[in-house]
């Protein structure tokens, strides 16, 4: 994230959150009721301690956790669906809610427009683009779906990559874009537990087999297991061979700390509901300034000059409460600190999956290494890999030890069980977890 970001200035978060969205419950003339935890009350991070040694101190992110509602009578480990907003967002979103369902078309014809420059301009920064290169979407999916089936440098013949690891959904938008288009479909099968010269080796091989490739998908952070891909390596290979990339950050902004140009990316799709913690339904399209040729407008949209990305998606009517919101969600997490929340994540993930590794019952799914793993995980009993031994050990984790998970499907390697903490998760709901993987053998 930029330094802007981590110095954030507290009394500003204390403003924007408390009022809502910038300007929107101004123009309305609303008042905001107060929200249930004070921002004044947030932790402070303590100078000079690092963000690893940030993660192991229980008492700082039980304080964080305060700020969030919790579920009682479950440990919730299924966080990678879309994250939870903070008690202060989750007030900004009321106030948003209730003035946009008082004013209706009076505000949304008269002031939306501002409000969500001002919601883009938050996003853009906070990636480290430009204001020009970001357009909101509903969801990362709509963003790359967009992107796929836009692209408009495919002739018959040519190839197009994906791998085992990416989104269910976007590996099926490929496979029709190849047969609606007479293309060659490449998919490139990764290592159960993989490196990042391991990946990166996998996707040269297919770029030597595959001479006709033009197009492909990259996913930063796998869906299935959390396996972080080495994006900026891969990208600039693929440059130089002519091919095109579409990144699929959709888990990775907010599990990760980083900023858009250090992916060497021309597209990307990203979710603000998962990571970022604002209300569902938000989600961006990154598309680098001068890129825009290659990706059409959405159907009817008209762009001659090829310099508008707002052309390249229509969303209709949206929930602009969600986007009204997305100033207080941004700067949440720029409290919170982008680098701290990847170390507590990193950290969450390592508790058990480093004893789970010891297991000889247990088969751990994604990073091989520290470089390669994030907060969210994976595993399987050795050898189950279909989709009813994964339901089943999903329901005995459930009902047995009160622990919630989520069954994945589609990896060549067989399905799996997820693991996603998030930063209110304590180290002793991973004990939870440690405790039902031990009795599972």
């Amino acid at each position: 994230m930029s330094e802007d970001a981590t110095n954030f200035d507290r009394r500003s978060m204390l403003k924007t959150l408390t009022a809502g969205a910038v300007c929107t419950l101004a123009a309305s003339g609303m008042a905001n009721s107060a929200p249930q935890i004070s921002v004044a009350e947030f932790p402070a991070v303590p100078k000079g301690l690092s963000p690893e040694s940030l993660a192991e101190d229980e008492s700082f992110w039980a304080k964080v956790a305060l700020f969030y509602d919790t579920a009682q009578g479950i440990v919730n480990l299924e966080h990678g669906y879309w994250g939870k907003m903070s008690r202060p967002v989750q007030e900004a979103y009321v106030d948003n809610t209730r003035m946009v369902n008082t004013d209706l078309s009076y505000y949304a014809r008269k002031h939306y427009k501002n409000d969500e420059r001002v919601s883009t301009l938050n996003v853009a920064k906070a990636l480290g683009a430009r204001e020009d290169e970001v357009v909101l979407t509903r969801n990362a999916t709509e963003s790359i779906h967009n992107l796929i089936r836009q692209y408009n440098r495919l002739e018959p013949d040519d190839a197009i990559l994906y791998t085992d690891i990416d989104y269910p959904s976007f590996k099926d938008t490929m496979r029709w874009l190849a047969a609606s288009g007479n293309l060659e479909a490449v998919e490139v099968t990764l290592p159960p537990q993989a490196n990042q010269q391991q990946i990166l080796d996998k996707y040269i091989e297919a770029f030597d087999k595959h001479p006709n490739l033009k197009l492909m998908l990259l996913t930063h952070v796998s869906n299935q297991h959390g396996l972080i891909l080495p994006v900026a390596k891969v990208s600039a290979i693929a440059k130089l061979r002519g091919i095109d990339v579409i990144c699929d950050c959709a888990q990775s902004w907010g599990l990760l700390d980083f900023n858009i140009t250090e992916l060497n990316v021309d597209w990307a799709g990203f979710n603000l509901h998962k990571w970022i913690g604002s209300p569902v339904g938000v989600g961006a399209l990154y598309m680098k300034k001068g890129s825009l040729k290659k990706v059409s407008p959405y159907p009817g949209e008209s762009d001659p000059k090829n310099i508008s990305v707002n052309s390249r998606v229509h969303t209709a009517t949206v929930n602009f409460a969600s986007i009204l919101t997305l100033p207080a969600a941004i700067n949440f997490h720029n409290m919170l600190g982008g680098a701290n929340k990847e170390a507590r994540l990193r950290y969450l993930h390592a508790l058990w999956a480093t004893e789970a590794r010891k297991m000889p019952h247990i088969e751990v799914l994604g990073g091989a290494d520290g470089e390669s793993c994030t907060g969210m995980g994976a595993f399987r009993l050795a050898g189950k890999t279909t989709l009813e031994e994964a339901k089943n050990l999903q329901q005995r984790l459930e009902n047995e030890f009160g622990v919630f998970t989520v069954v994945r499907v589609g990896l060549s390697s067989g399905c799996c069980i997820r693991v996603t903490p998030q930063v209110f998760t304590s180290a002793n709901d991973i004990s939870q977890l440690l405790i039902a993987l031990k009795n599972l053998g």
